[in-house]
């Protein structure tokens, strides 16, 4: 069963040098997205982090897949611990005048258990609107 690719743009009032690094530093991505151990905006860089909700902590094993300097970085995301099931999140970025708007991807949602409300399609649209709309929003725009 393929699903729809989960899709969200947003656009900040930042120059998109100042996104491009709070979507690839791992001492600025700490700051509003994960507690990253390491993080390099590298293809083939394999990188985890634990997050979840409703007290649900979930380990997130991504491997870097594409990156195009200052415009684009994509990873795998998937849930060792509780499923075979992988996905891929891509960051896109455009430069419009002061501002940059950022595109959010993310596809093989369909992977992941449907049982299970935290892997839900509502589940991550909420994450990633929160993500994306208020904490990387007050990050850049600060």
């Amino acid at each position: 069963m393929k699903t729809e690719a989960l899709i969200l743009e947003r656009t900040y009032h930042a120059p998109i040098n100042k996104v491009w690094k709070a979507i690839t530093n791992r001492d600025q991505m700490e700051q509003w997205y994960f507690n990253l151990k390491e993080f390099k905006p590298e293809v083939g860089f394999e990188f985890q982090f634990e997050a979840g909700d409703k007290g649900e902590m979930f380990l997130h094993r991504c491997v870097v897949t594409a990156v195009e300097e200052g415009r684009k970085i994509a990873y795998t995301w998937s849930y060792p611990e509780l499923s075979d099931g992988i996905s891929e999140v891509t960051f896109e970025l455009f430069e419009e005048g002061d501002h940059t708007r950022l595109k959010l991807i993310h596809t093989g949602l369909e992977s992941f258990p449907q049982d299970h409300p935290s892997f839900a399609r509502t589940s991550f649209n909420a994450g990633w609107t929160h993500i994306l709309g208020i904490s990387l929003k007050d990050f850049v725009e600060k």
